[in-house]
């Protein structure tokens, strides 16, 4: 007998990302309330926007639906397993491996500044492609590995049911992540915003070459990095993770 698919297996979000973004947002994989409204963060007790909002790091009260809206703060939102569902133990190991796969990827085109995994499992799930040589001691902040450039930032899981850290920890870990955003070199955001009009450049010259305009594209060539503190390998994670959205 066929055991047949939820309604919701072949939903998928759209990720929140343009070029200039100069922090990317990691969530595990979509939950069903997600998948069905098409947005991020979408189940009604996670706290996630709320976080958002009351850190600072978005200057107006947000909700899931203005998901649409976080490039124009310069904040980008993708999953590393795009198939949603009710819980992560259903999610196999090598949905993991090709996540990191297409989440490098997307790294290495847009060039954030820092990647932030929303979900202290979920980097404990990727810690050898990220270079450790060890299993880390993980705790919300920033962590000893960079990729394609990229600082790598621990945010706790927002969902209701994360008993193991309190609002009031979640709340200094949003923020300590706004203060880094406000740190970051104005010489960043100058490349950033040359690779945002290069984009846009080069998308609206496709564009007129079939005689239409099209949405603005980012480049995507790769570069090279110098080593970090814990330099990044390219090999697939073995464990798995634990944010939702």
């Amino acid at each position: 007998m066929t055991k047949l698919k939820p309604e919701y297996a072949h939903l998928r979000l759209t990720d929140r990302i343009e070029p200039g973004v100069r922090v990317l947002l990691i969530g595990i994989n979509p939950g069903v309330t997600s998948a069905f409204t098409g947005h991020h963060f979408a189940g009604p007790t996670n706290r996630f926007w709320r976080l958002l909002f009351e850190s600072g790091i978005v200057p107006e009260p947000v909700t899931h639906v203005d998901d649409v809206r976080l490039p124009q703060w310069g904040i980008g939102m993708t999953n590393l397993v795009a198939r949603p569902s009710p819980g992560i133990d259903v999610l196999k190991p090598a949905e993991y491996i090709e996540g990191w796969r297409i989440l490098e990827q997307k790294i290495a085109k847009y060039r954030p500044a820092i990647v932030a995994f929303v979900g202290v499992t979920m980097y404990r799930a990727l810690w050898r492609v990220l270079g450790h040589t060890d299993a880390p001691d993980i705790k919300p902040g920033f962590q000893q590995a960079t990729v394609h450039g990229a600082r790598m930032f621990v945010l706790p899981n927002p969902s209701g049911r994360n008993a193991n850290f309190t609002y009031a920890e979640m709340l200094e870990a949003f923020r300590s992540l706004r203060r880094a955003i406000r740190r970051l070199p104005a010489s960043a955001q100058r490349r950033q915003d040359r690779h945002r009009r290069a984009g846009a450049a080069s998308a609206e010259s496709t564009a007129a070459g079939r005689g239409r305009l099209s949405p603005a594209a980012g480049t995507t060539e790769r570069t090279t990095t110098s080593p970090p503190a814990a330099a990044p390998s390219r090999t697939a994670p073995r464990r798995r993770g634990s944010s939702r959205s």
